[in-house]
């Protein structure tokens, strides 16, 4: 009995052991993650040609490459690495040069000009900056650009600085610069020479160069002026007395030569426009000349006929006369 009573004992207390033990913890279900924000995306950055239009540093730039008919080419995929001039740097070029360029007839003189200021691809600073000493190739077809770093500022084609730094665009980068960039040929062409020199390089004036350097005048006529000059040619030379011209290179007619030259003279830059306004020119002797205008031509003391006009140089203007002028007596 006591070995029955045990038995049931035991089995008694483990039953009741296995129903008071804590159950196993049963891992908790995981839960599903906190769905994650969607990043704000980063605006894309405008075209080069919409932020040179919003900048407002740049209207004569926008201004020509519409003009150019370049504004879909610089609003395309590119990538274009864009030296913007400012409206400063196109206001020092030459008076009138940008009037000229924006004309139908001139585009494309205009669109090499602007594609001059064009790199293929995506030029960072410091990339230009690399580049000292080198030459750059531009959209303009074969035609480069000289790259110089000087005292930490890059400078192209020897004195256009580059002042501002990569304005990333959507297709492309921006640097500003202080200059317009000419091509060789254009640069060339608007290197103006003054009064002397364009007379010396025309060919049709060596009569009248040959008087004023013997009258001691050239450095005068090279000067800062401005003037206008009433150019006989050498036709006109050749029509005096002869003789004439002969005696008037003698050293002892120096005066005489000087007085005639500087009849020819007016201050300051007289266009053909403010000459057929004119009745009279007051020049740099101190006498008039007289100035008529007759059936849409200009004459000079009645006979003198002008011939050709506005030839513009550094430090004024020409008009080319078919006879000398003589002073009054």
């Amino acid at each position: 009995m006591k070995t029955k009573f045990a038995f049931v004992f035991i089995v008694f207390t483990l039953v009741l052991a296995a129903c008071s033990a804590p159950a196993t913890p049963t891992a908790a279900p995981t839960s599903m993650p906190e769905p994650t924000a969607t990043p704000t995306e980063v605006p894309v950055a405008k075209n080069i040609v919409d932020i040179a239009v919003e900048d407002g540093r740049f209207t004569t730039l926008v201004a020509a490459v519409q003009a150019a008919g370049l504004a879909e080419t610089l609003n395309g995929e590119g990538p274009f690495t864009v030296f913007a001039p400012t409206d400063d740097a196109f206001a020092a070029l030459p008076e009138g040069t940008m009037d000229s360029l924006l004309l139908p007839e001139s585009k494309q003189q205009l669109t090499d000009i602007l594609l001059y200021h064009v790199v293929p691809g995506k030029v960072m600073a410091e990339d230009v900056v690399g580049l000292d000493g080198q030459m750059a190739d531009t959209a303009l077809e074969g035609k480069q650009v000289d790259v110089k770093v000087d005292m930490g500022s890059v400078y192209l084609n020897e004195n256009v600085k580059v002042v501002i730094t990569d304005i990333e665009a959507s297709n492309g980068v921006i640097h500003v610069i202080d200059a317009v960039l000419l091509p060789p040929s254009e640069a060339a062409a608007m290197q103006k020479l003054d009064i002397v020199d364009t007379a010396i390089s025309d060919g049709r004036f060596t009569t009248l160069v040959a008087a004023v350097q013997a009258a001691g005048l050239a450095e005068t006529l090279k000067g800062e002026g401005p003037f206008t000059v009433f150019a006989p040619t050498d036709d006109a030379f050749a029509a005096l007395p002869e003789g004439t011209l002969d005696s008037l290179l003698l050293p002892e007619n120096k005066q005489q030569l000087t007085d005639i030259l500087l009849y020819h003279v007016v201050s300051g830059k007289v266009m053909a426009s403010d000459v057929v306004n004119l009745t009279s020119a007051p020049t740099v002797l101190g006498k008039d000349a007289t100035v008529k205008v007759e059936d849409g031509k200009v004459f000079l003391n009645d006979t003198v006929q002008v011939i050709i006009t506005d030839i513009e140089t550094s430090n004024g203007v020409i008009h080319v006369i078919d006879a000398v002028l003589l002073p009054p007596q």
